[in-house]
């Protein structure tokens, strides 16, 4: 754990397409959420696809992602921001906008 103390620790699943998918090497004194999010935001990640919080003290794990996906939306949006490239795909997929969606053809009467 970070300095020894009860923290909680987050790391980022990449994606690098034909390469392989891996869990990036995060220095363990900036794996907390503040870190990561400002990592993600500077482009460090090319493609995320997951953020993991764990905590080995308390002895528990979970997928933030969407927490992540709806912080980095806001902050985007209160810098009046695009969500960067790199990130449209994770924030889109977390944040439920990912649907398939068929739109009706409009017909034409005869």
């Amino acid at each position: 754990m970070p300095n020894g103390d009860d923290q909680t620790v987050y790391i980022v699943a990449d994606d690098f397409g034909k390469n392989g998918s891996s869990w990036r090497e995060t220095d363990c004194e900036t794996a907390d959420l503040e870190t990561v999010i400002q990592d993600l935001l500077s482009g460090q990640y090319s493609n995320p696809i997951r953020v993991i919080a764990f905590n080995t003290a308390e002895r528990w794990s979970e997928d933030v992602s969407e927490d992540v996906a709806h912080e980095l939306r806001r902050r985007c949006d209160l810098q009046m921001r695009d969500i960067p490239l790199p990130l449209q795909d994770f924030t889109d997929r977390y944040e439920g906008r990912y649907r398939d969606v068929q739109l009706p053809l409009p017909m034409r009467l005869v």
